[in-house]
């Protein structure tokens, strides 16, 4: 049994791996080359993160988990985009990935986070176990973090086919931002369906129309 979930974050890797790899390639088909500070993006979406859950004691706010994840999603989509360019997407990633996750200890979460935005800037690489340590703390599983992935890659690619790097994109449709729209989505289909993307991105194309 724990061979074929081996198996499963492998193949659920792979996959993201694929996906990441042809998204960056449509922002810049020389990607792997051009040296692009990954680093630099985690700690920034950590601060984004961590807006979305509540540090600011001055004021009453409340923790909205579902843009929580999207921002680890997000983070994970620039942490997985330097493993790839330094070719270290494989099965010991995967099960390394699966370990760090399984491990008991959590921490306060708003710590998780700053460990991880402090490794990055330490270091200038992105921490997988750091990263993992944030997940465990909120928590967040490998099994979500694939189909949020899934979901905020297909809204990646469609943001960019509709002219995100122009600037004639537009986020806000019949009033929400379009990662609320993605998660109503989410929430009406099946992650382990085949065709599991092309839904996401027929029902994104569906919703924009009528933005």
């Amino acid at each position: 049994m724990s061979e074929e979930r081996d198996d499963t974050a492998w193949q659920q890797l792979a996959a993201m791996a694929e996906m990441q790899e042809r998204h960056n390639r449509l922002v810049h088909p020389q990607w792997a080359s051009q040296g692009h500070e990954y680093y630099r993006a985690v700690w920034v979406e950590c601060a984004e993160l961590l807006d979305h859950f509540g540090w600011k004691w001055w004021k009453k706010s409340a923790a909205n988990t579902e843009q929580v994840k999207l921002e680890i999603v997000d983070i994970w989509h620039f942490g997985l985009s330097e493993l790839l360019s330094a070719g270290q997407v494989n099965r010991n990633l995967a099960a390394r990935l699966k370990t760090a996750l399984g491990r008991r200890e959590r921490e306060d979460f708003r710590l998780a986070v700053e460990r991880l935005a402090q490794a990055s800037l330490a270091t200038r690489r992105f921490d997988l176990d750091a990263f993992a340590a944030v997940m465990r703390s909120l928590p967040l599983g490998f099994d979500e973090l694939y189909r949020l992935y899934i979901g905020k890659n297909v809204l990646n690619a469609f943001r960019q086919t509709h002219g995100y790097k122009a600037g004639s994109y537009r986020k806000i449709w019949q009033g929400r931002e379009d990662n609320e729209h993605l998660m109503d989505i989410l929430r009406d289909l099946d992650s382990g369906a085949a065709d599991f993307a092309d839904r996401i991105d027929a029902a994104l194309a569906e919703r924009y129309a009528l933005a």
